[in-house]
């Protein structure tokens, strides 16, 4: 063979041989160890380089095919491990420069051109060139083809190529900009570097960076490698911007050309002939010919911001401010909006705006955060040249507003932190486009509105400058405007600034603003404001102005200095004499009806400032002992109380009636003033001595009635709208949830003065306006508006609800009367005959409620008469045909009402309304379904009903019913119906939601018989009858046709059944001393036929498949009742206690128990899935356990049980969460399996154990064996353990613990970490060293928990998982320190360095993140709050301690010097740092303060302040009286 590859060399090199013949010539002699040639590997590489070469210059004609095939050969080449080995073993390849320059040649081609051809082999042979060293060393020696290639390569990503191209041409540029960051940090002439960068590299690595930040390859088909890589090319990219333009070296050059200052420096001669650095790189930025307009436009807007921060990155520090602001202008400058055109707004678009608004914002947040702005600097040093700059682009920015904009609130926002006068002299303007007259209603633009409303008002407080900042908002206001077109001045967001305002201003501030407006509204508006629309609405805006202030302003009490109150009583004074009074005037004498829209305003501004007015002189008068109200006393004997002059003296009666019948013509904020009026008016008459006279309940009646039908009419309506909850914005759209808002809040008030017809129409509105399912309920992260749903909701849940009791009742014949509706809409036969038979069902306005009570009141054998009504003849339209039938809307209607009925408190229900829900929840139950209504529905429907008659059945008068209805005609009526609709379930025996109806339906019967045990209410007849009834229906399910059509949901709700009679009477017949009934074996007997029946039905149910599958939870259930009843009533015969009989009791159904034994051993990792399935199966073995007649021969029970739980607690498709759920139920058997086991049992649970906690186990990933180790171990410490079995598990303790410390070091070395397992170590380390606090005797085994918290990681955990790791630890460090205290003291270092992870943990999550929200902050205060516990405890051993108190103080100050920390959690971590300096002496606090460093000496400073001011003191002053 070597004969044929001899002269391969020849047969490439030869014209005669063809090209599809060289190409695999050249390929067979690569990978042929035949081929004998002297330096094969770089004689093949030449070959193929010099054809490519060839081709390329035009010397050599090949077809496309050919060229890519030698790019593919050269690419496999340098890719084959042949290669790669041969370079590891030190052979050199010479890959020549021609071969580099040809792929840069491409690359730039397919750059230009776009053109595809042969472009991912030539890619791929760059990034294997690039990706190995000894092959990439062709580029890096020659640093002009690594510029070249990396321009080609982002010029040519950013002409976008698709899929996998762009993937390939990103990690190409990630290793090339990998190199070429390399050769830069090398590079030792600046010069050079700058040159490069800004020559060939600016302009196409900012483009590539503009459209990464864009996303433009998010949807590339590359997932989180894509993002990834993404943003390590951007990171890459400034790395290489801030080496290249911004390098140390060039701060002089920057300083030449910015602050035109001579250098001196002959160390930077060097650099004399770089001129004006900061002008190249604007000079190249702003450059069009690079990029389309469009696409330059904006990368030139993200450059900006992205260049100023690497500056200030490069060179801001202490003293160079001056050189970074003067940056800025230059940078500024080549955004567009610094050369708009004056008065010309719409040159930009509105996408055009937010682009550059947003580079603005960020330029000024950097400005602001690196604190480049010193106002007294700058004026005093640099005349002001920083202000001049922002107060050019103030003004900028507020010629050209941009409310829609958020970017824009916030540059206005920093601005005005920056230095308010910047904006000062424009605040006029500011406050009108800003604030007043910006229309804004997007959310995310109306909060950055509040921010910078909220700075605004914070500002002025502040410099104690409100009046000033109020005297420009009134000029806007009172300018000539549009009033029409505004927005409310007051809305949610401005109002809550304002308030903050108020309540920090001093009393003088706010009476100088008060008077201002006062002032204002009385000259400049109301001269003119006759017959005058706008200043109309002038005066509302005013209005609500002067309705904030007096209603946030700090109340006056009798503390409050003599001159403050004599000048609010005079303010009050004129503002009633000068404004109230004349307002009102005005509406007695309209200027003509015509006027509507004046007439509505004008009202709506002098019912608001009434309405204020009266509310705050009440207000003062009862806080303010000093103050004496203008309209007089509030409590004291009888006065005028039949109208408002009461409430604003000099109005007469017959003037509010005129005034009261113009605002009703508007549903406005006037009406809704005016109902607050009434509402005043009725508080003020309560207050009176004589508040229960005649004529005061007379008007106490009246008021109340006006209030709800003030707006009955708008309520009628429906509104969708919501309301923000400020006066100001109560309009004819919100003025219905504000009206039955105000009757929602102060229900309370009104709902003893309403007639019932009011109260029925409130209970009738409230039932409207509940939302009728869960989709319709508000979440928590809406918007806090209210609504009428909402409104109506907080009725329903509060707490006083249950308390109006004629509310509530009218509201409970509400949804009773709905519900009946529904039910009677569905009624498929003569009414009439249905009425005679159900009568309450048809009863209208409540009078069913009515009859049950009349009925009720009879005594004697009246209930014999109930009785023998409703019973029979329900239980005879159950058995027939039932007459009515709801289809799928009905029933989805009734269930919107069963969901509001489950809101309310159902057990505390009266006698007659607990009697009519019953009977008609059980009217619902056994109603027929149409075909319809899916299964699911039904199932749902069923539920909830028989769920609320458990709920009724659990209230105070549940006794009613039976004196009503037998319980077991309710139990036959039940069951009938049950039986009947079960048989058309096509629902399969596992489902979740049939296992949920099944314990429902227990839980009711089960509730239903124990009260017939608990009343001893004819217990005999009524159990006899029951047992009848399903023996019957046993006999029928089983004979005959029936035999054949078998019903296996239908099965298990007899089981069902039978089971609640067993577990209802057994414990009753075992535990009865004494004959209570005439027959005295008649109980015992009919339990034990129970059992019988019981047992036979389960056979039925086994026979017809339910232990052929997994084992439904009633299914298991019902065996372990049985088992026990079995049990139990044998030994009731014999007349011991279970526990010595177990052994001898012959019962009656061994082979069942056996069988299902046998099913659930195998099938309990399958039950695991099921809680109730789970917790069914744990009662039964640990019956079956108990009773040994059951255990089977073959094999011990024990061992068999133990390895079932085992294989439960293995299985790797069990969650851990789920083994967490069932461990309460597995410790219940462990205990008893403990008991009744052998010392060899439980030596082969400790060998279990052992075998578990292997550390191979880790080395093998087996998880589940070790979670399964740690678990068993969590039971047996959670299990009594006594004599041997103690000892032996004493005895492994070390082993265990050597064992756990493995299995938490090899879990935290996995990536990520396993916290499945470190979780549950530290959980068992804790457990082990509390219950070994006697039995652990060896130090060593107590420290190698250090060696576990030392290990265990804190960072980079979500805060759930953060907080669970931090108490687990802190639980362990804690057993260590209150049980083991002399291993403590050995190890104090290694418990101070436990702790001390512990702090540092919790100040790194407690800090105050740049833009982090504070939803994760209650879990660090937690963490902080077992931080300062575990001070308390440290110090309270002062003696062990005192030597490292000062040290723990050291290294707090010092972490604290790092963070900024949230008040919170630092104010917690303090108080347990002051019980540690508690212990240091005066020479530990002198050390303190010369040993640490300048910074954390300040914070220790403080920290000692804080303690010796808040804490020491009063410490030393309990200290003073204590003994």
């Amino acid at each position: 063979m070597a004969a044929v590859y001899s002269g391969v060399s020849l047969k490439l090199k030869s014209k005669t041989t063809s090209w599809e013949n060289k190409l695999k010539l050249a390929h067979f002699a690569w990978i042929s160890h035949q081929c004998v040639l002297p330096n094969k590997e770089q004689v093949l590489l030449d070959w193929a380089r010099q054809s490519l070469v060839a081709f390329y210059k035009k010397k050599l004609e090949l077809q496309e095919d050919i060229v890519e095939r030698l790019w593919i050969y050269v690419d496999n080449i340098l890719r084959s491990k042949k290669l790669q080995n041969l370079l590891k073993n030190g052979k050199t390849i010479n890959l020549q420069i021609s071969l580099v320059k040809i792929i840069n040649e491409r690359i730039a081609e397919f750059s230009l051109s776009g053109s595809p051809r042969n472009i991912r082999a030539v890619l791929s042979c760059c990034q294997t060139i690039l990706s190995t060293p000894a092959l990439a060393a062709t580029y890096t020696a020659r640093q002009e083809l690594t510029v070249a290639l990396l321009s080609r390569l982002c010029w040519l990503a950013c002409r976008q190529p698709e899929g996998a191209v762009a993937a390939q041409v990103f990690e190409v540029i990630h290793l090339a900009l990998g190199h070429y960051l390399l050769i830069q940090q090398q590079q030792v002439n600046p010069r050079r570097a700058f040159g490069e960068v800004t020559g060939h590299l600016l302009q196409p690595c900012l483009v590539l960076r503009h459209l990464l930040s864009g996303g433009t390859w998010t949807q590339a088909g590359q997932g989180q490698l894509r993002q990834g890589l993404s943003r390590d090319v951007r990171g890459q990219i400034e790395a290489l911007l801030r080496g290249g333009v911004f390098q140390p070296e060039l701060l002089s050059s920057y300083r030449e050309e910015l602050l035109d200052q001579e250098q001196g420096d002959a160390k930077m001669g060097v650099m004399k002939n770089l001129l004006a650095p900061m002008d190249t790189v604007i000079a190249r930025l702003v450059d069009a010919s690079y990029c389309e307009p469009s696409l330059h436009t904006a990368v030139v807007a993200s450059s900006v911001a992205l260049l100023y921060k690497l500056f200030l990155d490069s060179y801001f520090k202490e003293g160079t401010q001056l050189l970074c602001f003067h940056v800025l202008p230059r940078l500024f400058g080549c955004l567009r909006i610094s050369h708009l055109p004056e008065g010309q707004i719409q040159a930009l678009s509105a996408s055009d705006w937010t682009a550059e608004l947003l580079v603005v914002e960020q330029l000024l947040t950097s400005v602001a955060d690196s604190n480049v702005y010193n106002i007294a600097t700058d004026r005093i040093r640099h005349g002001e040249a920083q202000f001049r700059f922002y107060r050019r682009l103030a003004e900028l920015l507020i010629n050209h507003a941009q409310a829609p904009v958020p970017a824009w609130f916030r540059c206005l926002k920093i601005l005005m932190s920056l230095n308010h006068l910047i904006l000062e002299p424009d605040l006029d303007d500011l406050l009108a486009s800003a604030w007043i007259d910006a229309e804004v209603t997007e959310f995310r633009t109306k909060k950055a509105q509040e921010v910078l409303i909220g700075t605004l008002f914070q500002t002025y407080v502040k410099l104690r400058q409100v009046p000033r900042l109020f005297e420009e908002i009134l000029g806007v206001i009172c300018r000539p405007a549009a009033e029409s077109l505004r927005q409310p001045v007051l809305a949610s967001g401005p109002s809550a600034a304002f308030r903050e305002c108020l309540l920090e201003s001093p009393p003088s501030q706010v009476l100088d603003t008060w008077s201002l407006v006062l002032d204002k509204f009385q000259t400049l508006v109301l001269p003119h404001l006759r017959g005058d629309t706008d200043m109309a609405l002038k005066s509302l805006s005013l209005s609500s102005l002067l309705h904030c202030i007096l209603f946030n302003m700090r109340s006056l009490d009798s503390s409050t200095p003599l001159p403050v109150v004599r000048r609010t009583q005079r303010t009050m004074e004129g503002m009633l004499q000068a404004l109230v009074r004349p307002l009102l005037a005005l509406l007695l004498d309209p200027p003509g009806l015509e006027l509507e829209l004046w007439l509505q305003k004008v009202s709506d501004s002098a019912l608001l400032l009434s309405h204020t007015w009266a509310q705050v002189d009440a207000m003062l008068s009862l806080n303010c002992s000093q103050y004496q109200p203008v309209s007089g006393t509030l409590a004291g004997g009888a006065r005028e109380i039949s109208s408002l002059s009461l409430l604003l003296p000099g109005i007469e009666a017959q003037h509010w009636k005129k005034i009261e019948k113009l605002t009703a013509q508007f549903d406005s904020l006037g009406r809704y003033c005016l109902e607050q009026l009434y509402l005043q008016k009725m508080k003020r008459t309560l207050m009176q001595t004589s508040f229960q006279s005649e004529e005061a309940l007379r008007t106490l009646r009246c008021d109340a009635a006006y209030i709800l039908g003030s707006g009955r009419k708008s309520l009628d309506q429906r509104t969708a709208a919501s309301w923000d909850g400020q006066v100001a914005t109560v309009n004819a759209l919100t003025y219905p949830v504000a009206h039955w808002h105000l009757i929602v809040s102060n229900l309370t008030i009104l709902i003893s003065y309403l007639c019932p017809d009011d109260v029925r129409y409130l209970a009738s509105v409230l039932l409207r306006t509940l939302p009728m399912s869960r989709a319709q309920e508000f979440s928590a992260g809406e918007e806090p508006n209210i609504t009428l749903e909402k409104a109506s909701q907080a009725v329903l849940h509060s707490p006083f609800f249950p308390e109006m009791q004629t509310l509530h009742s009218a509201f409970l014949t509400c949804i009773a009367a709905r519900c009946a509706n529904v039910l009677c809409s569905g009624v498929q036969t003569d009414p009439s005959l249905l009425h005679q038979q159900l009568p309450w069902l048809f009863e209208k306005d409540g009078m069913a409620v009515t009859q049950w009570e009349k009925r009720f009141a009879k005594v004697g054998p009246a209930g014999e008469e109930l009785r023998g009504e409703i019973a029979p003849n329900l239980l005879s339209l159950v058995k027939s045909d039932f007459p009515i039938q709801l289809e799928e809307e009905q029933l989805e209607s009734i269930l919107g009402l069963l969901d509001i009925v489950s809101s309310l408190q159902l057990d505390s229900l009266s006698t007659p309304h607990h009697v009519h829900y019953f009977l008609l929840l059980l009217a619902m139950a056994v109603t027929k379904l149409g075909g319809s209504c899916s299964s699911s529905l039904t199932l749902k429907f069923l539920t909830t009903c028989y769920w609320l008659l458990g709920y009724l059945q659990r209230g105070r008068n549940a006794r009613a019913v039976l004196k009503v209805m037998y319980a077991s005609d309710i139990f036959e009526i039940i069951l009938t119906s049950l039986l009947q609709v079960s048989s058309r379930f096509l629902t399969d025996l596992h489902d979740p939601c049939w296992s949920e109806f099944l314990q429902v339906i227990g839980t009711f019967l089960e509730q239903l018989m124990q009260m017939l045990i608990q009343r001893k209410l004819g217990l005999v007849l009524n159990f006899g009858k029951i047992l009848a009834f399903l023996s019957r229906t046993y006999t029928e399910a089983t004979s005959g046709r029936q035999s054949e059509n078998q019903n296996p949901l239908g099965q298990q709700l007899l089981l069902v059944s039978l089971t609640k009679l067993c577990q209802v009477l057994g414990p009753f017949v075992k535990e009865r001393k004494q004959p209570h009934e005439a027959a005295p074996d008649t109980l015992p007997e009919l339990l034990r036929q129970a059992i019988l029946q019981t047992g036979s039905v389960l056979q039925l149910c086994s026979v017809h498949g339910a232990p052929r599958g997994r084992l439904p939870a009633a299914f298991v259930s019902s065996v372990s009742t049985l088992l026990e009843a079995d049990v139990g009533q044998g030994c009731r015969h014999r007349g011991t206690e279970i526990s010595q009989v177990m052994g001898r009791v012959q019962l009656s159904h061994t082979a069942l128990y056996q069988r299902v034994y046998s099913h659930i051993l195998s099938e309990l990792p399958a039950l695991a899935g099921s809680t109730p399935s789970f917790q069914a199966a744990m009662r039964f073995l640990t019956l079956f356990l108990l009773a040994p007649e059951l255990h089977p021969k073959k094999g011990p029970v024990f061992a068999s049980m133990f390895h079932s739980v085992r294989k439960v607690l293995a299985d790797p498709a069990i969650p851990s969460q789920v083994i967490q759920d069932l461990e309460p139920h597995l410790r219940a058997l462990f205990t008893h399996m403990l008991e009744v086991g052998t010392t060899e049992d439980f030596r082969m649970v400790m060998w279990s154990i052992l075998q578990g906690l292997d550390v191979s186990n880790a080395w093998k990933a087996d998880l589940p064996a070790i979670l399964s180790a740690i678990t068993l171990t969590e039971l047996l410490l959670s299990c009594p353990l006594g004599g041997e079995n103690a000892r032996l598990f004493w005895q492994a303790c070390p082993q265990i613990v050597t064992a756990l410390t493995l299995q938490n070091r090899e879990a935290c070395r996995e990536q990520p970490v396993a916290l499945g397992v470190v979780g549950r170590v530290l959980d068992v380390l804790a457990a082990l060293l509390r219950q070994g606090e006697e039995t652990i005797s060896n130090p060593h085994h107590v420290s190698l928990a250090f060696s576990v918290l030392l290990t265990v990681p804190l960072e980079h955990l979500k805060p759930p998982e953060y907080g669970s790791i931090f108490l687990k630890e802190h639980n362990l460090l804690f057993s260590i320190l209150q049980c083991h205290p002399k291993v403590m003291l050995r190890a104090s270092p290694s418990f101070l360095n436990c702790f001390n992870r512990l702090v540092f943990s919790v100040m790194h999550e407690g800090r105050q993140k740049d833009k982090g929200s504070t939803d994760d902050l209650p879990v660090v205060l937690e963490c902080a709050r077992l931080v300062a516990r575990m001070y308390s405890h440290i110090a309270a051993r002062a003696e062990e301690f005192t030597v490292f108190s000062p040290f723990m103080v050291a290294q707090y100050v010092s972490e604290a010097q790092k963070v900024t920390l949230f008040p919170a959690v630092k104010s917690l971590l303090q108080e347990g740092v002051y019980l540690i300096l508690d212990l240091c002496i005066e020479p530990d606090v002198q050390f303190l303060r010369a040993s640490l460093q300048p910074g954390a000496r300040d914070i220790f400073k403080e920290l000692h302040n804080d303690y010796v001011k808040h804490h020491k003191g009063k410490h030393e002053g309990e200290r003073r009286y204590t003994v």
